[in-house]
């Protein structure tokens, strides 16, 4: 077994505690407890599909219902496709899983069952992948042949090897022979001729799944193409990460679906000479995230990152890496995760070893990254003003440079909804775009890829000051990654996005200043999840934003939140334009939250947003010669200026 050696099972043996055993066969209920059922043809799917397209949320899957599928919100039914194949794909993800967890539990507690189950599930598959008809047709991906693209196949087989490196010793040689050469190196052949040229996330999951049935089979053919070749796991981690380690998608959850493609190939390598494990990139990587966590102790919900995506629970990483690495600060992590539920993961009792006596704690310094394009201002517990300045990312990338996110007393009130299931209308339809972000909007349409800058950056007496750019005026440096076109690069062609953000006390402080040549329609929003004084609903702003008329910003418009926040938002516009108040979809779309967007056609506009978090009313702002006069109590406490020139 390349997985765990003989001390590692006794040490499991010794810390699988009865609640871990029970936990792990109540997630294998659905393929313990009933008759193993394998596909007979490829005809399984996509499991992004399998959600509500009003609603927005995952079906209910039902294992005795293949073809009926239920939404948990009001209990409406579908069938059909795109919903049946995936049922289908959600079942072959069981099965793979209990083929590595049935396996861990036959190892822990000697039953036969499990034993007998993984042997029963791998020889099915072996029996008909051969089989499976290639195909396809999901956005951005390969073929697959027991599911829909190259991606989810990776992922089964990596379960499918784990499971059986584990029982590999309790097969005959026929058994072994059978599931080795018609499921493993059948699926590893199938990978390879379908990794893409491309730095992506898949890329590593493929190469990683490679790479396993490689170290499992001792096929050095497999991993020399996993590990050593171009676009394998050495080349995604020398090209693939930004300066301080962040993976180049900028979406943490897909920072660490990538890195859990990386850790379940090296606990399989580790010791090789194809581990990559004493190079430098996996502790920047395994650190990074830990310096973005909000005041809620979540990840910022920047890009394609489906609700709940933003948890930082990954245990199966962090056990490994503390006991790989021994920094403290994993196993400080690990104390903060244990906090919230029980430490009986496969890895724990793997891999375990003492955590510190101190949890993880939010970062309370500002943190501040050009190369990398993030800015998270914290000037006081439970606040966080996060700018996302990152260079465009590819097809996880959402159409927001520049984008705001703000967290106060630990929650997000100007929130980034993050996304739903890739299948679901609204993911193409409303959480990708631009007007759905706290961002510029031109004609209503997505901002092309833009590379943006840091014009401006400073920390004095209290007060934090960050300017920074996106300009449309050149070719952005784009990533070696497969994209399609989702944005009008015609609406912001020559255009020129700065935002000036000023945080101080309770005082934030938004200028946002567009050079629009073209005289397009400008639109910049803000997204509140809080419930203001009074609204109605009577214009379409964007689809599915239903807006009130419009007011004019020649004076300041005052607006008051009350619940669950008290604060006031203030807005002011340097030239002609009006200001829109209305709803639209949360996420979930089953509720909804309060949109403010700034509206204007000028060549030069100058849109300003402050915000006051005390609630108090005793704020006045004003413009005087292109500077922003922002009065409390009477005095002045600060005088920016928005002119070309930063000063």
């Amino acid at each position: 077994m390349k997985q765990f050696t003989q001390k590692q099972v006794l040490q499991a043996r010794e810390l699988a505690r009865p609640e871990m055993i029970n936990a792990l066969i109540a997630s294998n209920s659905d393929v313990i407890n009933n008759p193993v059922l394998v596909p007979e043809t490829g005809c399984a799917t996509w499991n992004h599909y399998f959600f509500c397209p009003e609603h927005s949320v995952r079906l209910m899957w039902d294992r005795h219902s293949p073809e009926v599928h239920r939404c948990p919100v009001d209990g409406t039914t579908f069938s059909g496709e795109p919903y049946d194949g995936a049922w289908w794909r959600w079942l072959n993800g069981l099965n793979a899983k209990a083929c590595y967890e049935l396996a861990v539990l036959w190892l822990l507690t000697d039953e036969a069952r499990y034993l007998s189950k993984v042997r029963d599930i791998l020889m099915l598959y072996a029996r008909y992948y051969p089989d499976y008809q290639e195909h396809g047709g999901i956005p951005y991906n390969g073929p697959g042949k027991a599911n829909a693209q190259t991606l989810c196949e990776a992922n089964c087989h990596s379960d499918f090897a784990r499971g059986f490196d584990i029982i590999r010793n309790k097969l005959t040689a026929e058994e072994d022979l059978y599931i080795a050469e018609r499921l493993l190196r059948a699926g590893a052949d199938f990978l390879m001729q379908h990794r893409c040229n491309q730095i992506h996330n898949h890329e590593v999951k493929i190469s990683a799944a490679i790479g396993i049935i490689g170290a499992v089979l001792d096929d050095k053919t497999y991993l020399e193409f996993a590990v050593n070749s171009q676009y394998g796991l050495r080349y995604q981690l020398e090209h693939a990460l930004m300066p301080d380690g962040l993976w180049f998608e900028g979406s943490l959850h897909y920072h660490f679906y990538a890195l859990q493609g990386f850790f379940a190939y090296e606990k399989v390598a580790r010791g090789s000479d194809y581990s990559l494990l004493e190079t430098a990139w996996y502790p920047k990587m395994l650190s990074v995230p830990l310096t973005q966590l909000m005041p809620d102790m979540t990840l910022p919900k920047i890009n394609d990152c489906v609700n709940g995506q933003e948890k930082l629970t990954h245990s199966d990483i962090y056990e490994f890496a503390w006991w790989y690495y021994d920094t403290p600060e994993y196993g400080q992590l690990l104390k903060q995760i244990y906090s919230q539920h029980p430490r009986n993961s496969i890895d724990a009792v793997f891999y375990g070893k003492t955590l510190p006596s101190q949890a993880l704690l939010p970062p309370q310094e500002t943190l501040h990254t050009a190369e990398s394009g993030l800015t998270i201002i914290r000037n006081k517990p439970g606040r966080a003003i996060c700018v996302k300045h990152t260079p465009y990312g590819g097809e996880h990338d959402h159409y927001d440079r520049l984008g705001l996110t703000v967290f106060n007393n630990g929650r997000a009130i100007f929130p980034d909804l993050g996304t739903t299931g890739y299948g679901a209308p609204l993911h193409y339809g409303y959480f990708k775009n631009s007007f759905s972000h706290n961002t510029l909007c031109i004609n209503g349409k997505n901002q092309a890829p833009a590379n943006p800058s840091v014009v401006l950056y400073r920390e004095e007496n209290g007060t934090v000051q960050l300017v920074t750019e996106v300009e449309w005026q050149s070719m952005p440096m784009l990533p070696d990654s497969k994209t399609r076109v989702e944005w009008d690069a015609e609406a912001y062609k020559d255009v020129v996005f700065r935002r000036n953000i000023t945080t101080s006390s309770d005082l934030l402080i938004d200028i946002i200043t567009v050079d629009n040549p073209h005289n397009q329609e400008i639109n910049t929003s803000y997204l509140i999840n809080a419930e203001p004084l009074c609204t109605r609903h009577t214009v379409t702003l964007f689809p599915h934003i239903m807006a009130v008329d419009a007011v004019n910003l020649d004076t300041p418009v005052k607006l008051r939140w009350q619940s669950p926040d008290k604060f006031t938002v203030y807005c002011l516009s340097a030239g002609n334009s009006v200001l829109f108040h209305g709803k639209g979809p949360n996420n979930p779309s089953i509720s909804e939250l309060t949109y403010l967007t700034m509206r204007s056609t000028e060549k030069r506009v100058i849109h300003i947003t402050v915000t006051d978090f005390s609630g108090d009313d005793d704020i006045q702002i004003n413009i005087e010669n292109e500077n922003l006069i922002v009065t409390v109590n009477n005095i002045v406490a600060h005088c920016i200026p928005f002119g070309r020139q930063i000063i």
